[in-house]
């Protein structure tokens, strides 16, 4: 099966509602006014995706400042998320199960490597109406750098 095209900037993402590791629904449309940085990782337990949904907690102040809600997402289940975000404690940034319909946000977004059955490394930002305003997708075993996002986020 061939790729999907990755979402374009511009497009308005398709609302969703995922749980995150507290078992909490995060639903996109409730997030009104508000930026979203959409940190999509493989898999977590890994060392890469560890670092990057750190990065995220690190940040959270500079985020907040910024109108922005950081998240994670990968394809693992909430329990997975739970037991992830307490080994490295992050008690802030939501981490989101995008397991069921499996990968079905990173599939919306064209971020889904369906062969692996897991998400491209990925960032995406949402301005206030939702619109994808930035996305850059990652060697998978590569760290994104959120200096990047950040000075992204402080000249929009």
């Amino acid at each position: 099966m061939a790729e999907k095209t990755i979402i374009k900037l511009g497009k308005t993402v398709k609302n969703f509602t995922l749980q995150d590791q507290f078992g909490q629904d995060f639903v996109l449309s409730k997030m009104k006014g508000r930026r979203i940085l959409l940190s999509f990782h493989p898999l977590a337990w890994t060392p890469v995706c560890a670092r990057q949904m750190q990065s995220l907690e690190k940040n959270k102040k500079v985020f907040d400042k910024l109108n922005t809600i950081a998240v994670g997402l990968s394809v693992d289940s909430v329990p997975c998320k739970a037991a992830w975000a307490k080994t490295l404690k992050i008690k802030h940034t939501k981490l989101l199960a995008d397991f069921w319909p499996h990968g079905g946000v990173a599939r919306n977004l064209g971020l889904l490597r369906e062969r692996d059955g897991i998400s491209q490394r990925a960032n995406v930002v949402l301005d206030e109406a939702k619109k994808v305003c930035f996305v850059k997708v990652y060697p998978i075993s590569e760290l994104p750098d959120i200096g990047e996002i950040i000075t992204f986020l402080k000249n929009l």
